[in-house]
């Protein structure tokens, strides 16, 4: 069944259309990459389904909630934001101790201090970091920081997982781990996952399904095998055989 559904989606600063979805339907429990040249409207596609970017029209139905997103309340926005998790390109670490930086989160929200300390040992386990915990998190290496705004993500138990191009500024080895991780996260829980990504390789290895946006509109979308290996448009296939630059 599916999770996200987002109708005739608008997002028009000044007299510039930077992203123009008619429809798109995303399905459960399904990784999905989305790529596409930069500047094509990857990363405000993300922050428009996590309300962190209001279009001027557009609706959105969230796991059965139908959302007019121009006309979302304050309120009502943060319910639904509530449901989602997103890691950005560069994590913000808060000047405190690992176990409290994935903990954040969970206070802001009531959760009782057992229940607490449950979770976040649990998040930093499943990416290998529990023995962190008490660690500074600004001593942390890049890979190591972008490990814990995934488990800060995770700790939430997140029905959509959204990821802004996470490994980009990360070595081989922590984008391998990082990788790793994302897998074990959706195989134990079944989480819907977006991520946007520069590194097709990278969509190959994790998508179920690949997204491609080009000017701000969804060119074309299938499953992954399909999505490389026989492409419908010209435009994917330029992008694919490495003549789009981007």
């Amino acid at each position: 069944m599916p999770d996200l559904q987002l109708q005739n989606i608008l997002v028009k600063p000044g007299t510039k259309e930077i992203l123009k979805l008619e429809q798109l339907t995303l399905m459960e429990s399904q990784i999905y990459a989305i790529v596409g040249p930069s500047g094509s409207g990857k990363s405000t596609f993300l922050k428009v389904i996590n309300l962190l970017m209001k279009p001027v029209q557009g609706k959105m139905n969230f796991f059965g909630q139908e959302l007019s997103l121009p006309h979302l309340s304050g309120s009502g926005r943060l319910l639904v934001q509530r449901e989602m998790a997103f890691v950005a390109q560069k994590p913000v670490m808060f000047q405190t101790t690992v176990f409290e930086n994935v903990a954040m989160g969970l206070r802001y929200r009531g959760i009782d201090r057992l229940t607490i300390r449950k979770r976040v040992n649990e998040a930093l386990e499943q990416v290998g970091l529990l023995g962190s915990a008490g660690q500074a998190a600004h001593t942390l290496s890049g890979g190591e920081a972008q490990r814990v705004a995934l488990a800060r993500a995770l700790v939430l138990k997140p029905k959509l997982l959204l990821l802004d191009e996470p490994t980009s500024n990360l070595d081989p080895k922590n984008v391998s781990i990082f990788e790793q991780v994302t897998r074990n996260i959706h195989q134990t829980f079944q989480t819907t996952i977006l991520i946007v990504t520069h590194h097709l390789h990278q969509a190959r290895r994790l998508a179920s399904h690949c997204l491609f946006i080009h000017e701000g509109k969804l060119v074309e979308m299938a499953d992954t095998d399909s999505f490389f290996q026989t492409p419908k448009t010209e435009d994917l296939k330029a992008f694919l055989s490495g003549q789009m630059v981007y």
